[in-house]
């Protein structure tokens, strides 16, 4: 059995990107777990350990969100929210009837968020920094357990291990264990949409916002970590055919395949796209919309079009949003069934997770 450790060079250079979340966080109490280095064992493990590193100093180095429930004081309404401007990114997911907004300035220094109680469902809606991937999931086939920090990075990416007496880690852009008693079990995604906060609150007015009692006004810790052309941290080597930083719209398809849809290719060619990609062997229609600096995948045989900056269905004319909703025509009120497994990356990270990818361009 052996205990999984890191250069300490690394170790440094990490805590040096991660100063202030750590600041942040390190002093957090209650968290189940933490302090003094990962204890996580890597003798049963389906990865490359030594593409392993460690990003913080032990479990829950970076704590979780957890057990927040419908009726959570955590949750406010959108007019309550000050400190997201018109630039804020936030993760969007529908919890039952309610739509709940997890800002990434929230995010930052949590990274997992475990809901509970909704619908009798149990989700995590994650986000990891470095490689700018936005994922939700099911935690149902993990009996509820919540999904906590590891301290650990695959490839740059999150690693999460679940609060169960036999631990297992979870690499968050594998989206299945990797490591440990569960190796080989999967979860369901839930499918969540990345965009800027003003756009999601116009759509959403209803929604509800996460906040974890220190507001929303925080500045961004890893400094231009997110510009275009910024190399991945740690120098990974990278696929060049996109910038390393931009955001992509991931439909995974077999655990090497898929396609990758970038957010720059989309907006070339108008503040408002309808697309049609192939992945998995079917058709997939990707909506694009640049006021809200997103995209979203939909299970769907009608045919879209733009007209006049709107996307519109061209049986009825029905105008629906970038989140797949009809806010008019004879179709007012339907919803498109999303790709749930779809998912917002960095390119150098999609790339990496997804080597055999398809790249879409115009």
């Amino acid at each position: 059995m052996r205990v999984l450790s890191a250069p300490r060079s690394f170790v440094l250079e990490l805590l040096s990107v991660l100063a202030l979340p750590l600041l942040l966080v390190g002093c957090d109490a209650g968290s189940p777990r933490g302090g003094g280095g990962s204890d996580f064992t890597t003798n049963n493990c389906t990865i490359p350990t030594d593409r392993l590193q460690q990003g913080c100093p032990g479990a829950d180095c970076i704590p979780s969100i957890d057990n927040v429930t419908p009726d959570d004081r955590r949750l406010v309404a959108a007019g309550e929210v000050e400190g997201l401007t018109d630039t804020s990114r936030v993760i969007g997911v529908r919890l039952g009837d309610q739509t709940v907004a997890v800002p990434h300035s929230i995010l930052w220094t949590h990274e997992v968020v475990n809901f509970d109680g909704w619908d009798g469902r149990s989700v995590a809606v994650t986000y990891c920094p470095l490689t700018g991937s936005s994922l939700g999931f099911d935690r149902g086939a993990i009996d509820g357990a919540e999904l906590g920090v590891s301290g650990l990075l695959f490839d740059n990416n999150l690693v999460m291990y679940d609060r169960r007496d036999e631990e297992s880690l979870w690499p968050q852009m594998n989206r299945q264990a990797n490591c440990g008693a569960s190796v080989g079990t999967t979860l369901d995604m839930v499918p969540v949409v990345e965009m800027r906060w003003p756009e999601w609150a116009a759509l959403h007015p209803d929604t509800k916002v996460l906040t974890d009692g220190r507001g929303f006004s925080r500045r961004y810790p890893y400094g231009d970590y997110e510009a275009l052309n910024d190399p991945p941290f740690n120098g990974m080597s990278f696929d060049e055919r996109r910038p390393p930083k931009e955001r992509v719209l991931g439909i995974p398809a077999g655990d090497d395949g898929g396609v990758a849809v970038p957010f720059r290719a989309l907006d070339a060619e108008g503040a408002v796209r309808v697309v049609s990609v192939a992945a998995g062997g079917t058709q997939k229609t990707v909506f694009w919309d640049r006021e809200a600096e997103a995209a979203a995948a939909f299970e769907t045989t009608d045919n879209f079009s733009v007209q006049d900056g709107r996307i519109v269905d061209d049986a009825t004319g029905s105008t629906w949003t970038v989140t797949g909703i009809a806010v008019d025509g004879s179709r007012q009120g339907e919803r498109l069934a999303p790709v749930n497994e779809a998912y917002v990356a960095f390119w150098f990270a999609w790339a990496a997770f997804q080597p055999e990818t398809t790249l879409w361009t115009n």
